[in-house]
């Protein structure tokens, strides 16, 4: 039985706005679901901004037709089951992928199978109906987790990114993780999985482990990867050259680089929520404005201390062999706590828009969402909180790793994790700069 949530609301909002924006609550706990909605994505349809689609823990799916104001929301099935990690991305033609974690039977931690595969699914509408799953070849008995994917907008394929665990969570020194990544044409038929990493990890789900890989395209086709290890930001340079004429169909894999060295972890202790993770988002400027060609890096890390966690930005104009300084996001004086970061670019004009949490305004664990946005290439930031009400996380409660972002032709849709009334629910501001 699927539910409407129809929410009366404001007209949309500018950018640069003197008041919280419209808030509307897009997920909350259904009955089809054993898992309160955390982990939330968002992706806006490139060719009718007005559309688009979220997911969140553990199979949650919504559609809204009127940007953003009102959602239908359902609960995704696949033949591989489904198993959180929701990734959403969409492509030029309107059509929408839903990435996931597997649990082929269903039985969850009970069943070594589950985590088997990547899940692709895909709809080409605006998400009311999905075909039944696929995915790159499982590769035994391995686990994958923590996907992310990014769509060229011109050439079509998709690029997913993602960590194999020998045995997840295991702590034996001898169990390895690396990144892998695959490569599709349509969702359907997927390349054989690609190791990108030259440097293993361990099993454990910590700063130890290589995690958090998120790829961008650049405007030829080529991919920029970027993921944590030990406290370090790694990055691959990947030249598709060979792929797009078809003439070997194999990437060009280029040396595993240290852009980010030390203090960037994977995981580190936010007072009141617990392990929250510094994973580091990689964009490319594809647009026609003056910063066309720069790769981003974004991300969360405690280098200033276990009560001062920042946002923070680098940037590469020759394709990653050179890189900034690193620039603060957050424009706050030193000493609350910034953290769960996401960021994206619009590429109809460059500008960079990142959502995260932000204690600024508390001296306890009162959280609120702030939106910072870039219009000089990720030079400089003007922050402005998005959320309309603070909240602290109940005691106990998964709260996820992720929150999302996707924007548009001035449409900006970020997606966060709240609390109301004591439990979890799924939320986005409608913001407009148009």
């Amino acid at each position: 039985m699927k539910t409407l949530l129809s929410i009366c609301c404001s007209a949309l909002v500018f950018a640069g706005f003197s008041q919280t924006p419209t808030n509307i609550i897009i997920f909350e706990k259904g009955e089809k679901s054993s898992f309160a909605p955390c982990e939330p994505s968002i992706a806006v349809n490139p060719s009718n901004p007005s559309e688009m689609v979220a997911g969140a823990v553990l199979n949650y799916v919504a559609t809204s037709p009127d940007s953003g104001k009102t959602w239908e929301t359902d609960y995704m099935k696949s033949r591989y089951g489904v198993y959180g990690d929701p990734c959403i991305v969409a492509d030029e033609k309107g059509r929408f992928y839903y990435f996931h974690l597997s649990d082929p039977s269903g039985k969850g931690w009970n069943d070594p199978s589950i985590l088997d595969r990547i899940v692709c699914q895909r709809s080409n509408g605006i998400g009311k109906k999905w075909n039944k799953g696929f995915a790159p070849s499982p590769n035994g008995t391995k686990d994958q987790d923590k996907e992310w994917v990014a769509v060229h907008p011109t050439l079509g394929y998709l690029v997913m990114t993602w960590t194999e665990f020998d045995t997840y969570g295991a702590a034996d020194d001898s169990c390895k993780s690396r990144i892998l990544m695959a490569i599709s044409e349509n969702g359907k038929k997927w390349s054989r999985p690609y190791t990108i990493s030259e440097t293993e990890g361990n099993c454990i789900d910590d700063s130890k482990t290589v995690e958090g890989a998120t790829p961008a395209f650049s405007v030829d086709g080529d991919i920029y990867v970027s993921w944590s290890m030990n406290g370090d930001i790694k990055f691959v340079a990947i030249d598709m050259q060979d792929w797009k004429n078809k003439a070997e169909q194999k990437p060009r894999i280029g040396p595993e680089q240290t852009i980010v060295n030390g203090g960037a972890n994977w995981t580190f202790e936010i007072p009141g929520l617990g392990r929250a993770n510094g994973m580091p988002i990689t964009l490319y400027d594809l647009s026609s404005g003056p910063n066309k060609g720069t790769i981003y890096i974004n991300w969360a890390d405690q280098r200033n201390g276990e009560n001062d966690t920042d946002i923070w930005m680098i940037s590469s104009k020759d394709k990653g062999k050179t890189w900034t300084e690193k620039v603060r996001v957050n424009d706050d004086k030193a000493g609350s706590q910034q953290f769960f970061t996401w960021a994206t670019i619009d590429q109809s004009n460059g500008n960079i828009y990142a959502v995260f949490y932000d204690r600024r305004n508390h001296s306890d664990n009162s959280t609120d969402v702030y939106l910072a946005t870039s219009k000089d290439g990720g030079k400089s930031f003007e922050n402005q909180q998005i959320s309309e009400d603070s909240f602290t996380v109940p005691e106990g409660i998964f709260f996820g790793d992720y929150n999302n972002i996707s924007a548009v032709n001035g449409v900006i849709r970020p997606i966060w994790t709240s609390v109301k009334n004591g439990k979890l629910v799924v939320m986005t501001a409608l913001i407009n700069e148009k």
